[in-house]
């Protein structure tokens, strides 16, 4: 088994045309990824034959540099149980990292929910990070004309821009690393042509690096970033630009915060309860509790629409700032219902009495809150 076990994922994503088997073929030459499954949608799709030595079985192909690369077979569930078949059966030597690349055309939502929510595979593998690609000439038109571009953004861990040399009009750049940063606050933004854009920028976004056994809470959740352009959005919302990106402004990211610790199950209820009733509004969740029962020891949960990853503790909590940090990343989700659902549950005295009704009027709110 691997030593890094459960081997981290890392999704690559980007419209068409976005540049993904470029950076892709880049990354690939580093030797810091080596023993590196990339799982693809078909071989024709991606232009890495000068990597490529031998064509193995089943649809795994050996790479020069020790790689694997494999097709998409049915379900990616399937491919990646296959990939930990083979190297539970000594068939692969070594696998230390996976990088899924999707279609351009894909919403992430579903290659994150097989990766987090089957009860086999969460225990071989953990989720790394969302890598998407915008290309810096078309990034505009193609985050108005289709949302899967908008949602692509909103998940990411890192954005990377693509053919900015291409770009000879420096507004529209400005422009585009604008939206971006308004779709999503806490990605940074990275330059493909930047000689430090490589896997020390892209890879070990997660909260936890069994690597080092060490956990940046902040990097991870972004949420100094989330909560500064939920603010910023309220008092500066740019009325006279000329156009609505009516994609964009169906994007919200938001933080929830409360001090002190609370119950586990009163955080089960609220989650239980935003799933079943906006869940599919739910692009990402990341969050970090102290929970009453065990306050030494914080809880990890993170999730995407209504899977939500089997929650993780922490040995301990990796800086001075405790309490609950929810990071919420949706589309056309009502904000104000999920403040005051958080409120409701957390017992949150800034609930006033018209708020409270407005909740209480949701029967599953009530079902919930008397639980």
């Amino acid at each position: 088994m691997s030593e890094l076990y459960p081997i981290p994922v890392s999704v690559l994503t980007g419209f068409l045309g976005a540049g993904k088997t470029t950076l892709l073929n880049r990354l690939l030459k580093d030797a810091s990824l080596a023993d590196t499954a990339v799982i693809i949608n078909e071989f024709g799709d991606v232009a890495i034959d000068h990597l490529l030595v031998e064509q193995a079985s089943d649809g795994i192909i050996q790479l020069s540099d020790g790689c694997l690369c494999c097709t998409v077979r049915g379900e990616l569930v399937d491919t990646l149980a296959d990939l930990i078949d083979r190297l539970q059966t000594g068939k692969i030597a070594r696998l230390k990292r996976v990088i899924v690349e999707t279609t351009g055309l894909a919403d992430p939502a579903p290659v994150l929910q097989s990766i987090m929510g089957h009860p086999a595979l969460v225990q071989a593998f953990r989720l790394d990070g969302v890598i998407t690609l915008v290309d810096a000439v078309n990034g505009n038109a193609t985050l108005d004309a289709h949302v899967e571009a908008v949602k692509q953004v909103a998940v990411a861990d890192r954005i990377v821009i693509t053919k900015a040399d291409l770009q000879d009009d420096p507004e529209a750049l400005a422009a585009l690393h604008a939206r971006l940063r308004q779709i999503n606050p806490s990605a940074p933004l990275l330059d493909v042509t930047d000689e430090t854009t490589g896997v020390a920028a892209l890879f070990e976004c997660g909260l936890y690096d069994p690597t080092t056994k060490t956990a940046d809470v902040r990097r991870w959740l972004g949420e100094e970033a989330a909560h500064a352009a939920h603010h910023h959005g309220d008092h500066d919302h740019h009325h006279d630009r000329e156009h609505e990106h009516r994609h964009d402004d169906r994007v919200r990211a938001f933080t929830l915060v409360h001090d002190g610790p609370v119950p586990f199950s009163t955080i089960e209820m609220f989650l239980d309860l935003l799933r079943s009733t906006h869940g599919e509004k739910l692009l990402r969740l990341k969050g970090i509790i102290e929970i009453a029962e065990d306050p030494g020891r914080p809880l990890v949960v993170h999730g995407v629409q209504k899977i939500l990853h089997p929650p993780a503790r922490l040995p301990f909590w990796p800086d001075a700032v405790r309490g609950t940090r929810l990071v919420l990343i949706t589309l056309d989700m009502p904000e104000d219902y999920v403040r005051r659902l958080f409120a409701a549950f957390t017992n949150k005295p800034a609930i006033d009495t018209p708020d409270r009704a407005a909740l209480e009027d949701n029967p599953l709110a009530i079902a919930g809150m008397r639980r």
